[in-house]
Parts: structure tokens; sequence; C-alpha cells
């Protein structure tokens, strides 16, 4: 990548030549953050990853500029958390592999082909082009990002117990049909206690991104990805 470190405003690529042929084009700098480049070929794997997202079975078949989006926004990301904390832990092997147990068995995508076997497993992975190693890759990568956000933002923030029992009577017991009895207050107050406290995390971290963003130096070069619509921060950043 050095050789292409003056070229990026030229959208540089990675070539090789034949003795007789014209250069064939084998990756190339689609954008660059805080000087950082992301290649065709990380978008390319972010698609394919893409299957391993909680909504990948909304519908709406993913698209490259929605995988460059949540690119370049965990690539802020990441570099927020070495900027804030050079030290911080990664994820244990036991936490990345636990994360990918409980993947196998809760993924929309996943479920028709029973992974929490092996067998099925591994035909899911075969059939999205996915190794076993960039699944826990990913997972290493979720979990650091998650603990950052869990540590950064849900510190300090307090749900009142007026909070709980308001969510109580106008959120919970209308999902109830009538002449159903809904679980006391008391019985689902801890719950209702974590479902705000994500809401209020989960708002406080799209701001902040927000921000980062509009802060950030970023720059995209592939006219192919200028002229597509770019998706919301909030889905770009990839936390579940």
């Amino acid at each position: 990548m050095a050789l292409c470190a003056a070229s990026w405003l030229l959208g540089c690529g990675i070539t090789v030549r034949g003795q007789q042929s014209a250069p064939v084009v084998l990756d190339r700098v689609v954008a660059v953050v805080n000087n950082h480049a992301i290649l065709l070929s990380d978008v390319h794997d972010e698609l394919r990853l893409s299957v391993l997202e909680p909504e990948a079975t909304s519908g709406e078949s993913p698209t490259a500029r929605a995988a460059l989006d949540r690119l370049i926004s965990r690539t802020m990301i990441q570099q927020q958390i070495r900027e804030e904390d050079a030290h911080a832990a990664e994820p244990s092997n036991d936490e990345v592999l636990a994360r990918v147990q409980q993947l196998r068995k809760l993924l929309p995508a996943c479920v028709h082909m029973n992974c929490a076997s092996d067998t099925g497993w591994n035909a899911f992975l075969t059939a999205h082009g996915i190794t076993a190693a960039e699944v826990q890759s990913y997972m290493r990568m979720r979990l650091e990002i998650l603990g950052f956000i869990e540590n950064r933002f849900r510190q300090g923030i307090r749900i009142a117990p007026s909070e709980i029992e308001d969510y109580y009577k106008k959120t919970l017991i209308p999902q109830y049909p009538k002449g159903e009895t809904p679980p006391s207050l008391d019985s689902v107050a801890p719950r209702i206690e974590e479902i705000l406290l994500q809401q209020q995390v989960t708002a406080l971290f799209v701001a902040w991104l927000e921000n980062l963003r509009k802060q950030g130096d970023v720059e995209v070069l592939d006219p192919a990805f200028l002229s597509a619509s770019s998706p919301s921060t909030a889905s770009a950043g990839g936390i579940h």
C-alpha cells in the first residue's frame, strides 16, 4: 500500500501486467478514512459477511454502498477505541467462541440449515463462501466494539422507577390481548429497565457516531459509490 499512498486521489489500484496483455486491476482503494484505506476487496468481504447480521433476512439485498458505509463507520469507531484506550483488552477466545455458538442458534438466516449442528453450520459457511476463521474474526471485532459502547455510554445512565412503570403501562400491557392477564410489574421490571437502558445507550451512540463522521476526514474515491445514496449511520455501525 506504500506505493499507493501518493495516488489515493487518482483511485489507486494494485495491478499486474502480462507480457502482451493490458494491466489487470486486482484491487483498488475505494475510500480513505482518516488516512486509512478501504479497498474494494474489503467491501466484497463485508458483503459476504453481511449474512451474519441479524437483519440479513429483512428482504432487502445487501448493497456495496451499504457495506462501504458500515466499513467507514466501523473504521472510525475502531480508530476512536485506539485513541481513547490504546490498551483496550480484546475479547477472550472463550467469549468469541461463545458468541459464535449463540449466533449458530439464533441467526435467522441460519435456522433452516440447522446451524446448531456441525454439519448444518459447515454447510451454511460453504454456501456463503465464509470460513470459520472469518466468522471468529468478525465476532471478535463486534465484541470489541460492543464492549466499547457499553463502557463509554452505559456508565452514569439511571432509569427511574417512574420510567419503568410508564413503559409497563403504556407499552407492555397494550401488547396483551383483552382477557389475558399480563405479568406483574415487579416480575418484568428488570427486563424493562434493561430495554430502557439499551434505548438510551443506542441513542447516545448514534448521536456520537454521527458527530464522529462529521468531524472525520472521509473521502470516497470510487465514482460508483459516490452515485449511490448513503444509508443511515445508525445501521452502518453494525452493533447488535
